[in-house]
């Protein structure tokens, strides 16, 4: 099992072309997938911008890095604490840690090292961004176990997920203006919805194999009606957005800025086959370019 790569994996040459054990441990932190941590970095891109830190590459670039590293440490703490849900699985049976590749001590001296980038990091913010930062670690933590206790694990990953927003904003803008801070809310409460949405769509591809092994999940919640749920929460998204749009630029065509990202979601909606798991996973991974639409957003509106 130990040379197994993924269903799901988007790089399978790179990955295969690594020594085994090397490739074990670049597996466990989802290197070959990245998508997951384009997915964390949008939401920082997007608090840096819509504060106004269009000069801030430096930032954006370390927040991109923290990204990266700390996707990958929650990947690993993931697989730890799921190790015995994995296995039962079919999608994840052959996870390092799950298929014995890699040992649950290595996996923690593998997720220390991966926390220690993201530390370096870290010590690139100002106080009160740290501070945010740090806030975020209890709620990772107890993330693997909200599959077990409700239905909505998704809306606790976009909590976790949309954390960056937060982190970006602060070190930009501060957290002493409370006008500035319901630009910040709303946008935060936007990916929230967003995450909530595509994750749901990932979740599409496991609704069997869950219902086996009693996982819960925002797809087996909404039964037949995953498509209308999913659009729901785009709206509700898009609508926060407009919200944070207006309150940082209260002008009706800074809000044009957002026509091309719900246009993608849109798309995401009236495409999605919920019985085809293929196509569930590529309008999943099609957030990342739905991430850069929004980030061009915020350019535009925190550039006035």
């Amino acid at each position: 099992m130990s040379d197994t790569i993924v269903p799901d994996s988007e790089h399978r040459g790179l990955v295969s072309a690594l020594p085994r054990p090397i490739r074990n441990y670049a597996l466990l932190a989802r290197f070959d997938r990245p998508i997951g941590w384009w997915l964390l970095f949008w939401p920082c891109a997007w608090g840096v911008l819509l504060a106004g830190g269009q000069g801030r590459w430096d930032l954006i670039l370390w927040l991109l890095i923290g990204s990266i590293a700390m996707r990958g440490a929650g990947c690993v703490y993931n697989d730890i604490v799921d190790a015995d849900l994995d296995r039962q699985v079919a999608r994840t049976a052959a996870r390092p840690v799950a298929s014995g590749a890699v040992s649950r001590k290595a996996a923690w001296a593998w997720l220390l090292l991966l926390c220690c980038i993201g530390l370096a990091v870290l010590l690139q913010l100002r106080w009160q961004a740290q501070v945010v930062a740090l806030a975020s670690v209890a709620p990772v933590a107890a993330y693997p176990f909200m599959k077990r206790i409700t239905w909505w694990p998704q809306a606790w990953l976009g909590m976790v997920f949309s954390w960056g927003a937060l982190v970006g904003w602060v070190e930009v803008d501060g957290a002493d203006d409370l006008s500035r801070l319901a630009v910040l809310a709303a946008l935060y409460a936007g990916a929230i919805c967003w995450v909530i949405g595509y994750d749901t769509i990932y979740a599409l591809q496991d609704r069997e194999d869950d219902a086996l092994v009693g996982i819960r999940s925002s797809a087996r919640r909404m039964g037949g009606h995953v498509q209308s749920g999913v659009s729901a929460f785009y709206i509700a998204a898009i609508a926060f957005w407009m919200l944070a749009c207006w309150l940082s630029r209260p002008d009706w065509l800074a809000l044009l800025a957002l026509v091309p990202v719900g246009s993608h979601l849109a798309w995401q909606v009236l495409t999605l086959a919920t019985d085809d798991g293929d196509n569930a996973l590529a309008r999943f991974r099609s957030n990342r370019f739905a991430g850069l639409l929004m980030a061009l957003a915020c350019w535009v509106v925190g550039n006035a």
